[in-house]
This record gives C-alpha cells, structure tokens and sequence, in this order.
C-alpha cells in the first residue's frame, strides 16, 4: 500500500549538512505520520524525528534538536530530513518509516523504505 525509498545520504565532513529525501507512493501516504530513524554499526535503530500527517507536529530525539529538521510536501509524497551542523555519531544508516500515529518507537511503524547511508567525518 505504501513503499518508501530514501535518498540524499552520502559522505560530508563534520559541520556540514545534508538533506535526506523519501519518496513514497501510495494513495494514503498523506494521511500518514512519518519518521525518520537511523541505526550505526552494533546499535538498535534510533528515533530521530516524527511528523505528523499535516505537517504542523514534529517531534526530534535530543541528540539532534537545533540540527534536523523534519519536513514534508505532501503534493510531492516526499518527507525531507534536513541536517545541519552534522557531527561523527550522526554516522547511521538513516530510515524514514509510516506510520498512522507519529511515534519514537520503531517497531510501530507499519512501512520502512531500505535506508540511505549517512557519513560523517570527523
């Protein structure tokens, strides 16, 4: 019903910025919540960022506030996640995921696209 595709990872130096795109199809992507998730080598995939399905929620892990933004074009089926200011441990594969309700744990969200990989150097 709905397949999401990341895109817009890659390698930056630290400080930098980059802006993650996830494309979705799918005719009820827009009544949708959406997060985004990332998960490093030997770690459990972590909550980032949530929106909700109009736009006007959004919710960040600590870890990034002031950095991220989470955004979306519902016109575009596109989520965005812009970083800023990145720093080494933001080196994750970085997943955005669907959802009805916009929560932090990853396990409730019904779609996950396959990642993108962001990199970060120091």
């Amino acid at each position: 019903q709905v397949q999401l595709e990341e895109s817009g990872g890659g390698l930056v130096q630290a400080g930098g910025s980059l802006r993650l795109s996830c494309a979705a199809s799918g005719r009820t992507f827009s009544e949708r919540a959406v997060g985004w998730f990332r998960q490093a080598p030997g770690k459990e995939r972590e909550f980032v960022a949530t929106i909700d399905w109009r736009g006007g929620n959004t919710n960040y892990a600590d870890t990034v506030k002031g950095r991220f933004t989470i955004s979306r074009d519902n016109a575009k089926n596109t989520v965005y996640l812009q970083m800023s200011s990145l720093r080494p441990e933001d080196t994750a594969v970085y997943y955005c995921a669907a959802n009805r309700f916009a929560v932090a744990d990853p396990r409730m969200y019904d779609y996950w696209g396959q990642g993108t990989q962001v990199t970060v150097s120091s």
